[in-house]
């Protein structure tokens, strides 16, 4: 019997708990109207299908999402593209908004409360493990490898680390583990962060990503939730309870991140700016970029609208529909327009003798006559006037505009409005 189980997939009893309330403030005004995991990223998907793909394609067919902060667009979002799970062959998909369960004057106030005030409704799933994991980073991962290591160590807590450069983890929650990879000390943010024993010049970076039984967590949920000197979160209080107090054992997001033949280093990214979310947009227009969103053997799922072609038309000197380098979604007509390097989402009308260079387009988007825009983020729906230049002069960008150190401006329809008030 005991092979037999070690047979079976330890994903189809796990749920995956999708902690999604962040406000990603860093991204100003594209989280001014929703939560940061609701942002759009590479043409089609929004980020927290990435986390949602990584549960689905590694077997785990229970699945909770936590929300929070201007929810609405998140929500709809999740009942829109996220729908197709069936209770009669014992799959679950809960929307978990802070809905003061536990207090009448208590919304979620971290992300180990964010899970205590659900216990109810995890207890009634009877799973044997929960997997944490933050619906706000781009990554594809096979949860169930994570899972055999948690179960094969013994431990009451496995953590999911990023190796990265020794001196780059000082914004990170760092691990300090010895040969095996157990965790010895959880340092916050540390001016010198430890190195691994294989790695010296590499710190063990937390990816927010942890694996319990669910026994144990809700052990410690509880004995958490009785404190009064805790910030409720698993960062800050939850590991570094359990690594004073048991067994923490980190895993490497190495061993289980996915790629296609295409892909040759692990892809993780926090795009949480406005330069790394357009920087990460733009590289998927490479000719082989590090993240293969064409990968057929582990999708990303998302909310497939039905739209008709993207088209481009017009063929004369100077007004010639076209796209170099670029991804265009659905929906778009790019009338003699011309784009290069870009990446351009459902819904956008493009019009004649305009340019768009390094842009990254959100739905719904309207580009007039002549205009000439260069290391822009549109957020959704807006309007560019005919003849609007963006990108050639600095100064009066960063006066119309939310323009980057590195130069990328965001766009939104309220700054357009002041222009032409």
């Amino acid at each position: 019997m005991a092979d037999l189980r070690r047979s079976q997939p330890l994903s189809r009893d796990a749920m995956a708990y999708v902690l999604a309330g962040g406000r990603g403030s860093r991204l100003k005004e594209l989280t001014d109207r929703r939560a940061k995991p609701a942002v759009y990223f590479g043409g089609k998907t929004r980020i927290i299908d990435f986390a949602l793909s990584n549960a689905l394609n590694s077997g785990i067919r229970r699945i909770g999402v936590a929300t929070q902060y201007k929810a609405h667009s998140l929500i709809r979002h999740l009942q829109r593209g996220w729908n197709f799970f069936r209770p009669e062959r014992n799959e679950s998909f809960d929307i978990l908004p802070a809905s003061q369960r536990v207090s009448e004057t208590q919304w979620y106030e971290g992300t180990a409360d964010a899970v205590y005030q659900n216990i109810d409704i995890i207890q009634d799933h009877g799973v044997e493990y929960m997997v944490i994991l933050a619906g706000d980073h781009v990554f594809k991962m096979d949860l169930e490898i994570m899972l055999r290591q948690h179960v094969d160590s013994g431990a009451d807590v496995t953590v999911g680390c990023l190796e990265v450069p020794r001196m780059e983890a000082t914004g990170f929650g760092v691990m300090h583990v010895d040969a095996k990879d157990k965790i010895i000390a959880f340092v916050e943010k540390p001016a010198d962060p430890p190195g691994m024993p294989d790695k010296p010049d590499f710190a063990l970076a937390s990816m927010g990503i942890y694996v319990f039984h669910t026994k144990f967590l809700m052990e410690q949920l509880r004995r958490d939730a009785a404190e009064k000197e805790t910030s409720h979160d698993f960062g800050k209080d939850i590991i570094p309870w359990i690594v004073k107090n048991g067994k923490a054992v980190a895993h490497r997001f190495t061993q289980s991140c996915v790629r296609s033949s295409f892909e040759h280093e692990a892809y993780w990214r926090d795009v949480g700016t406005i330069d790394a979310y357009w920087e990460a947009n733009i590289d998927l227009t490479d000719i082989t970029p590090e993240l293969d969103i064409y990968d057929r053997d582990w999708p990303i799922w998302t909310y497939a609208e039905i739209k008709p072609p993207a088209k481009f038309v017009h063929d004369e000197e100077g007004r010639r529909g076209s796209a170099v380098s670029s991804l265009v979604a659905g929906d778009c007509i790019v009338s003699g327009a011309a784009l290069r390097r870009s990446l351009i989402f459902t819904g956008a009308r493009i019009n004649s003798f305009s340019s768009l260079e390094e842009c990254v387009v959100l739905p719904d988007c309207f580009i007039g006559r002549n205009a000439s825009l260069s290391r822009v983020v549109l957020d959704r729906g807006v309007h560019i006037p005919e003849r609007l230049v963006v990108g050639e002069d600095p100064v009066l960008d960063a006066k119309r505009f939310r323009r980057t150190e590195k130069g990328v401006c965001l766009i939104t329809q309220e700054m357009i409005d002041r222009l032409e008030s």
